[in-house]
């Protein structure tokens, strides 16, 4: 059963979707775990900081995730943690730029938009996708 299906069964999509099917499509696609990686074109807007970090948060494979602090360490910013975490909340797309991947550094759940609840089943969904090349 996919997470959209399983977490948001009265959800539904407009009727004129054709302006944004593909990003529509795409979406869907990850939500029933179909899609590991998006192909969409994006016009972030933001601070310069705020868009180093989405273009790292970006860069994190699915299923992996980062702290804030490696976040902070990899866009220059050492000690930036806590401003990482204030760019994810601003992040406008939160599954394409995956800041859902970003954790604190003691492995714990902090902060997301959408709730940790929601930030915790998308991590679980992801690890437990079958990982290519592996039998177990």
């Amino acid at each position: 059963m996919g997470w959209r299906r399983l977490h948001a069964p009265a959800s539904e999509l407009v009727s004129d979707d054709r302006p944004n099917r593909h990003c529509i499509t795409q979406i869907l696609e990850f939500l029933e775990g179909e899609r590991r990686e998006f192909d969409l074109p994006l016009d972030l807007r933001g601070t310069p900081f705020q868009l180093k970090v989405y273009d790292d948060v970006a860069s994190i494979p699915y299923g992996a995730s980062r702290s804030y602090g490696e976040v902070a360490k990899r866009v220059g910013s050492p000690g930036a943690a806590r401003a990482v975490g204030t760019a994810n909340g601003a992040n406008p797309i939160p599954l394409v730029v995956p800041c859902h991947r970003v954790i604190g550094s003691d492995g714990q759940l902090h902060g997301y938009a959408g709730g940790l609840e929601t930030k915790a089943r998308l991590l679980a969904m992801e690890q437990s996708a079958p990982a290519e090349g592996r039998l177990f």
